[in-house]
């Protein structure tokens, strides 16, 4: 690999003309057709199969008229007053007016008419039904929507709007996320020391972000695309492409401390080196990205494939583009002052690998306590998708969540929907069956209300509401449709078929789905870290010993974002509005994601471990040879990962803001503890062990060379390159 490497990178400093050109012809090509041609991203995670997606599937079919979007309106009349006076019903009628006027509406219930007003008269709702599926709805319908609340808010009332109509899209580009860039760039500026170099891997990160980002919105025209997939491939194509680049270009730096050392030759060294890395890390990530199809979930697949490409795009990035700003830019890289040898012990990464290799067996048993404490929280993970009360407190999704609680109960924003396929059952027992299903409904005691029943034309599908005591995100609420979902038989026997469906029954089905996924999706991680690890570094130990840490990574960061997000801890210094089940999603994204980058770490930080036992044949020095070297670039890449994910933390989207603290603190714990603490200690115990392969895996294993032992020595290639000019 690294003789291919070495011959593209030298290829792409001579042709750094056409190289720059062709990926900036690529970007403005790409750009203008994403931003004229992007299509459509959706709010909504549907997962085909599961009982409450057949059941929205039986809707749309025989009652299309109850499928399609909702916008919930929420009136509340001021403490101490009532809606039922005159100035306020004819504002709810002015409104419901507006409101039927928007194209696209097909209903619009009246609050008075349809009972839908709390019994102390304060707070209602109305429903402003669309023909068409919440994500098709226009924007400039729900721009419509928020006239209709201006004549109620005129009259004194509060006027708040909930419903899938109303979910609010994801933004991103905030302060926060700045703020997390800037960090970044702080630290490329000391780790690399020159402000050209440190700008360097943000304007490359930027090449590759921009043309995955928006090569996903063109995708989405013929894929069903989520915004938190497109959110997903910006978040880690920016980490990695940052991190890819400063690896390569930090190696370029330090061959080119040595005053006669050659541009040319440095780049082409860096890419052959630090690019081998890059491609081999590049490539776990990408792997692990992919391997989230493996779920079988349609979003989560799109979701991986997107970051995935970006990630490719990122590494492709790392090894042509780089390398040809490296020759445009010459000896402008060039480090300033005299020359420098190699760390051989004076550097804080040296000290610190002495430390920690001092008392190896204490270090060890330390950090897997500590990691293991972290991790206990996990024990109770709950998963869920996030409603309105995980919205910011200041949004009218969160109001309206709050008002209907209020006036209905907490129960109400949870309601489920039984519904019935009664095709099988005699029309002559269609109504006894119903009201035999009615009364089993309401005598669940953790059923606060059966609603009137809703039939299609022909009396074939049956929709029943059904309101909880309990919220969406109780334990009790799960309990709920587990019960309810036992009275199939009952249905079953009469010929119907029974589903339990709703946005709640919903979130609880996806979360069994990807609860189900997770084993074989932890095992596949696990034997691919095995196979590929064994591959770079030709050992049994180092794999295995980076498989447990990877691990012990997962369950820590797993364990810190349960003790947040779901027990309620810090959520005022993170604006988290209400503690609430972990997103469905995010533990497998979590294993994916961390994998590849813990996989980055291991690969940098041991390969130049292994370099040196190469040449020398010294275990114990190889260890502090290889954090010495590597660590201050391991810990700038970690400080540069921590800041951009850190930077998604803020971001107002319940979603991007657990993902974005999981990855973040994952990374942290990875990098800091896992691969520059717990890793040196590991390798000191293990001595001259850890290099050893069995005969016969030495036999078939190839020989992928990532620490470019099969180059010739600088000086040799630079005088064979002299004779031919």
């Amino acid at each position: 690999m690294a003789s291919v490497l070495y011959t593209w990178g030298r290829w792409a400093v001579r042709r750094r003309g056409r190289v720059i050109g062709l990926w900036l012809l690529l970007l403005a090509t790409i750009g203008a057709l994403g931003t004229t041609f992007a299509g459509p991203v959706s709010n909504e995670f549907t997962v085909p199969g599961i009982e409450s997606q057949q059941a929205q599937d039986l809707l749309e079919r025989q009652l299309p008229e109850s499928a399609g979007g909702t916008a919930r309106l929420v009136v509340a009349a001021p403490a101490g007053q009532s809606l039922d006076t005159p100035a306020a019903k004819a504002a709810l009628q002015e409104g419901l007016h507006r409101a039927a006027g928007i194209p696209g509406v097909v209903h619009v219930a009246d609050p008075f008419e349809s009972r839908t007003v709390s019994p102390d008269l304060r707070i209602a709702f109305a429903d402003v039904q669309f023909a068409q599926s919440a994500s098709s709805v226009p924007q400039s319908a729900k721009d419509a929507l928020n006239d209709v609340a201006v004549p109620l808010r005129e009259a004194g009332l509060q006027a708040e709007f909930g419903g899938t109509v109303m979910a609010p899209d994801i933004e991103v580009g905030g302060p926060a996320e700045a703020i997390g860039v800037l960090v970044a760039f702080v630290v490329l500026a000391v780790a690399l020391g020159s402000l050209v170099a440190a700008g360097l891997p943000l304007l490359t990160a930027l090449v590759g972000v921009g043309i995955g980002v928006l090569g996903a919105q063109i995708l989405a025209n013929v894929v069903e695309m989520t915004n938190t997939a497109t959110v997903l491939a910006l978040m880690i194509g920016l980490a990695v492409g940052i991190d890819y680049a400063l690896f390569i270009i930090a190696r370029h730096r330090e061959q080119l401390a040595d005053p006669d050392s050659e541009i040319e030759e440095s780049a082409a060294r860096a890419t052959a080196t630090a690019g081998s890395a890059v491609v081999f890390a590049g490539a776990t990530v990408i792997i692990a990205l992919a391997a989230l199809a493996v779920t079988g979930i349609p979003f989560l697949t799109v979701m991986g494939l997107a970051a995935a490409a970006t990630v490719l795009l990122a590494v492709l990035v790392a090894v042509t583009l780089v390398p040809a700003l490296l020759g445009l830019l010459g000896e402008r890289l060039r480090p300033r002052g005299k020359v420098k040898a190699a760390p051989q012990g004076g550097t804080w990464s040296a000290a610190w690998a002495r430390i920690v290799t001092r008392k190896p067996l204490l270090v060890l048993l330390a950090g897997v306590v500590g990691l293991l404490a972290l991790a206990l929280p996990a024990r109770d993970l709950r998963l869920g998708l996030p409603g309105n009360a995980s919205q910011p407190a200041a949004s009218t999704q969160h109001k309206s969540y709050d008002l209907l609680s209020e006036g209905f109960g907490p129960g109400f924003n949870a309601t489920l929907a039984a519904v019935v396929d009664a095709t099988g059952i005699p029309a002559e027992r269609r109504e006894a069956a119903l009201a035999e299903l009615h009364a089993t409904l309401s005598a669940d005691p953790g059923v606060a209300a059966v609603g009137m029943p809703v039939a299609s034309a022909d009396g074939s599908t049956v929709a029943v509401p059904v309101v909880p005591r309990t919220g969406p995100d109780d334990q009790a609420t799960s309990d709920l449709v587990d019960r309810l979902r036992a009275h199939k038989a009952e249905v079953a026997a009469t010929g119907g078929t029974l589903y339990i469906a709703g946005a709640t029954a919903a979130a609880i089905d996806v979360s069994g789905k990807l609860a189900d996924a997770l084993p074989l999706f932890v095992g596949l991680i696990v034997i691919l870290a095995l196979a590929l690890l064994t591959v770079a570094f030709r050992s049994v130990l180092v794999p295995l010993k980076a498989v447990l840490g990877f691990l012990l990574s997962v369950g820590a960061a797993l364990g810190i974002t349960v003790w947040v997000f779901q027990d309620g801890h810090l959520n005022g210094l993170l604006d988290i509005p209400s503690a609430a089940p972990v997103t469905s999603f995010l533990p497998v994204l979590l294993i994916g994601v961390l994998f590849g980058l813990a996989m980055d770490y291991e690969v940098f930080l041991v390969s130049r471990m292994r370099e040196h036992h190469q040449h020398t044949g010294d275990a114990a020095g190889a260890v502090t040879q290889g954090v010495a070297s590597s660590g201050r670039v391991v810990t700038a890449a970690a400080l540069i990962m921590v800041a951009v994910f850190g930077g998604f933390v803020f971001n107002h989207d319940p979603i991007i803001k657990s993902i974005g603290f999981a990855l973040a603190v994952g990374v942290f714990i990875d990098a800091f503890v896992v691969r520059m603490t717990l890793v040196p200690a590991v390798m000191a115990l293990l001595g001259r062990r850890a290099w050893q392969l069995p005969r016969w895996l030495d036999r078939i294993t190839p020989d992928v060379d990532l620490e470019g032992a099969s180059l010739p020595a600088a000086p040799e290639r630079s005088e064979r390159v002299a004779e031919r000019v």
